[in-house]
């Protein structure tokens, strides 16, 4: 059963996202898993980091409970387009990766409210994480590229035949047999 503290927190994740669904709840409930499996409390910087490997909807509870976010650089993507979440406490140096068991095939509606009557440790196989813990963000120079003249942040330039272009300019070069 639900804390009305929870009911809150679900009600700010449906107003930040937009709408109820099935993806929000499944965030919400990672979320959930990982504050009690960590200890994890609010990220005011980047105490906590979140590595999905979606882009979907479940994300923005992740952003709303945690406060890890792409801005902020705490919240990262490694696309493998599973529901899979791998958090991070910077402060104690453990990690958890939570993998969404099967679920039963409900319609829209009565599948989130499914996901939101579960016991967060039943939802998740819980793993290691299998890669390191993500570097701080960094702060990086920016030049114009000297193609369209628009600012672009030193990873992403390249130097080809002398001249330095953004990602969008550049040229590939690809010579793979």
């Amino acid at each position: 059963m639900w804390k009305e503290q929870d009911q809150k927190n679900w009600e700010r994740c449906a107003d930040f996202h937009g709408h109820t669904c099935g993806g929000l709840a499944i965030g919400f409930q990672a979320a959930r898993r990982a504050a009690q499996l960590l200890g994890l409390t609010f990220s005011q910087d980047e105490e906590v980091v979140c590595v999905c490997e979606n882009d979907a909807c479940g994300v923005d509870a992740i952003q709303v409970l945690l406060g890890c976010s792409v801005g902020k650089g705490n919240l990262l993507f490694r696309m493998r387009g599973k529901q899979a979440f791998s958090f991070f406490c910077r402060k104690t140096g453990q990690s958890v990766r939570l993998v969404l068991r099967p679920m039963p095939d409900l319609p829209r509606e009565e599948r989130r409210d499914w996901i939101l009557g579960q016991d967060p440790a039943d939802l998740f196989e819980q793993k290691p994480v299998d890669f390191a813990l993500p570097e701080p963000a960094r702060l990086f120079a920016s030049y114009p590229c000297d193609c369209c003249g628009e600012m672009t942040a030193e990873p992403y330039l390249r130097l080809e035949q002398g001249k330095k272009l953004c990602l969008s300019c550049a040229h590939s070069y690809r010579r793979v047999f």
